[in-house]
């Protein structure tokens, strides 16, 4: 579970980008997090794995504090970032059994996980290259894999489909689908409104740092009964928001 208390962030005096935030994604859902550019998905998302400081309120992460008990919080969660230009000096091996080295996955599971996932995602061949040498699209898919390698409860996801080819985005979606049926909770940001519709459990909009709608899409369709698809609500809500 992911609780979000009364959470702010400023930037500039007075300049608040993230407006006293309260978010509850719980074990077993898919969380999708929409809003235009700008609006504070990713500064969220920063505070939310303890890259950015908090100002105002509190993230825990299985009630662990990100502020108070940052160590234990980290361990619950998994992060694919916005870029996944990080550590191109590694191979990919290499990279993949950094991150099993930081969150201790044992030598035979990290072996049989690795082989596994980049089997799936059709990146195996190319783990003895350089991630350098990789394009935007290889590199998403090396930090998927290591996210899915340390198998943390709380995956927190920003624009994790972004480069990535038809197939990863399938085999993507369905083990976020398996890993929200264990128990656990997923997290992601998407400017791709139509697999949030489908995918998400509930969906949280934000616009200039507040939360704007929240629900399931069930309900936001009740709720805006003129529109027929996600997209268009969306349209709707974020046009005249100042």
């Amino acid at each position: 579970m992911i609780e979000l208390k009364k959470v702010s962030k400023s930037f500039r005096k007075g300049e608040k980008v993230i407006d006293n935030i309260n978010l509850e994604i719980k074990d077993g859902e898919i969380f999708g997090f929409l809003g235009p550019n700008g609006a504070g998905k990713t500064t969220t998302i920063r505070m939310m794995t303890g890259i950015l400081e908090i100002d105002d309120g509190d993230i825990f992460i299985d009630g662990n504090s990100i502020t108070n008990n940052p160590v234990e919080a980290k361990k619950g969660i998994g992060l694919v970032p916005d870029t996944p230009d990080m550590f191109l000096k590694l191979k990919g091996f290499e990279y993949l059994n950094f991150i099993a080295d930081m969150y201790q996955v044992p030598e035979e599971v990290r072996k049989e996980r690795i082989a596994k996932l980049a089997k799936e995602f059709d990146i195996y061949d190319a783990l003895n290259n350089k991630m350098e040498t990789y394009s935007h699209g290889m590199r998403q898919k090396m930090i998927v894999i290591g996210v899915l390698l340390h198998n943390p409860k709380n995956w927190i996801l920003d624009e994790p489909m972004t480069g990535l080819d038809p197939k990863s985005s399938y085999y993507l979606k369905e083990k976020m689908k398996q890993h929200a049926k264990e128990g656990n909770a997923v997290f992601f940001s998407t400017h791709i409104l139509e697999v949030a519709e489908k995918l998400c459990d509930r969906i949280g909009i934000i616009n200039d740092g507040k939360i704007i709608l929240l629900g399931t899409y069930k309900e936001i369709k009740e709720e805006f009964k003129n529109n027929t698809s996600l997209e268009e609500i969306f349209m709707e809500i974020t046009k005249n928001v100042e």
